[in-house]
Parts: C-alpha cells; sequence; structure tokens
C-alpha cells in the first residue's frame, strides 16, 4: 500500500481543520526576525501546496519539493488557478537537488517523521544545509515521541463526510520508536454520486526526540538556533504535541 496515491484526491478536505494561514503567518514572522522578507525559499514535502501557495502570496519565490507525484498535479493546479509563479519538483527531500541556493527552506506537517532512519535525516538536514545561502534560515516541525504514545498509541480514528470517509487504525511500537497508520479511504465517484470506491494506504513515521534532531542537525553542518512548542513562542514541554525548529546554515 503506497502512502499520498489516492489519499492526494481528498487530503486537502481531511487537512482542513490545519491552520494553514495562521502557521503561514508565524513562519513569516520568523523568517523576518532573520531580515528574510523576499527571496528563493524551499518547502520540503509540499504536499498539495497549500503552505507553498500562501508563502509565495506573501512575496517569496517559492520552490516545492514531494516524492509523491499525485500530491503535486493538485499542488499545480492550485498554481494554475493562482497564477502564482511556483517551481514544483518531483524528488524525494533525501536526495532532492536544485540548482543553486536558497534563502530559507521549510517543511511542515511532520513531513520529516516520515524519514525514518536517523542517517538519512542527517543526510536531509546536510543537503538543507547545502543550498541554504550563508546565514540561511531552515525552519520545520515534527511530531514527538508523547504524541505518538499518548495521543495516537493503538488507536482507531474514522471520520466521515459526504464525498469521502476514512478508517484510520494505528499502531506505535515504542521500542523500535516507529509509527504506522492504516488509511481505508472511500471516495465517492465522479461519475456515479451513488458509488464509493475503496481504497487502502500505509503510512510510516519516525517519533525523534528534540534532543536528536538537534544532535542531528548539529552533526549534518546547521547550527541548531531554537525550539518551540508548535507554533506559538513556548518552551516544548513533555507534553508538547509537535514541535517547531529553527536552524541556520552555517558554513560548507
Amino acid at each position: 500500500m503506497e502512502a499520498y496515491t489516492n489519499f492526494a484526491e481528498v487530503y486537502d478536505t481531511f487537512m482542513d481543520n490545519v491552520p494553514y494561514d495562521e502557521w503561514a503567518d508565524y513562519i513569516e514572522r520568523m523568517l523576518k526576525e532573520y531580515q528574510i522578507s523576499d527571496g528563493l525559499v524551499l518547502e520540503l514535502g509540499c504536499g498539495t501546496g497549500s503552505m507553498t501557495e500562501l508563502l509565495s502570496a506573501k512575496g517569496y519565490d517559492m520552490i516545492g519539493v514531494d516524492n509523491s507525484e499525485d500530491m503535486l498535479e493538485i499542488a499545480m493546479e492550485k498554481r494554475l488557478n493562482s497564477g502564482h509563479d511556483i517551481l514544483y519538483l518531483l524528488q524525494d527531500m533525501r536526495e532532492f537537488e536544485l540548482y543553486g541556493t536558497v534563502r530559507a527552506v521549510l517543511s511542515v506537517c511532520d513531513s520529516v517523521n516520515y524519514v525514518t532512519d536517523e542517517e538519512e535525516l542527517q543526510e536531509v538536514f546536510r543537503l538543507v544545509n547545502n543550498y541554504l545561502d550563508p546565514q540561511g534560515i531552515f525552519i520545520f516541525d515534527f511530531n514527538t515521541e508523547y504524541k505518538y504514545r499518548e495521543v495516537l498509541g493503538d488507536g482507531t480514528f474514522a471520520e466521515e463526510r459526504e464525498e469521502c470517509s476514512f478508517i484510520w487504525d494505528n499502531y506505535y511500537d515504542e521500542e523500535q520508536g516507529i509509527n504506522e497508520y492504516e488509511l481505508t479511504l472511500f471516495v465517492q465517484s465522479q461519475e456515479d454520486p451513488e458509488l464509493y470506491r475503496k481504497y487502502q494506504e500505509a503510512h510510516y513515521q519516525k517519533a525523534y526526540t528534540l534532543e536528536k534532531i538537534k544532535n542531528l542537525i548539529e552533526r549534518a553542518g546547521l547550527r541548531y538556533l531554537t525550539a518551540y512548542d508548535a507554533y506559538t513562542r513556548d518552551v516544548p514541554m513533555y507534553d508538547s504535541e509537535r514541535i517547531c525548529v529553527i536552524a541556520q546554515e552555517y558554513g560548507k
């Protein structure tokens, strides 16, 4: 079961509770604190381009990288409708390539958790450092161990909409730090509204501690700057479910 294929079609529907506008405002404020108010910005794991579009509207020259062709197709439809000059690249963040450097890199919606091997995540961070301008900024978020263990755990979640529904079976292996969730989707047929097609996908994420993330950042050559509880200015706590990290280019 491959991730983000059929789910791409209904991804935005089920993500309508994500406050993308607030997150975009937060990222813009952070970037401006480091004197980045325009120029090239890369988003890793851009998905359907929701954040990419918002930051493009704020005046940044956006590049979006994702390894799901289905998700990028939707992102390019949004680009066609908005008229924004966004470059989308079908690439794996573990080995992405750019033609030059960028002023900032960002990654939201726990995309880094999908890199389940520590050495591979360190390589992602090394590539980020390589493609950042001198003193460039890297902003990303990640899901915490607490969220996987206490919030998701071995639970089942479901949501029903008129045009689509899903069942999410979650399994967390605390010893391995791997979170697996199996999605069963029921998507309404565009040809026959009475017909719903069933799809299944499996997703895997790795639980990282902030200390581990900091260690991987520094081993990759970046300078760790700070971390916040989700998209706030609060210090991360033991029960933080999402943490935002800010790092900086530190020489090549």
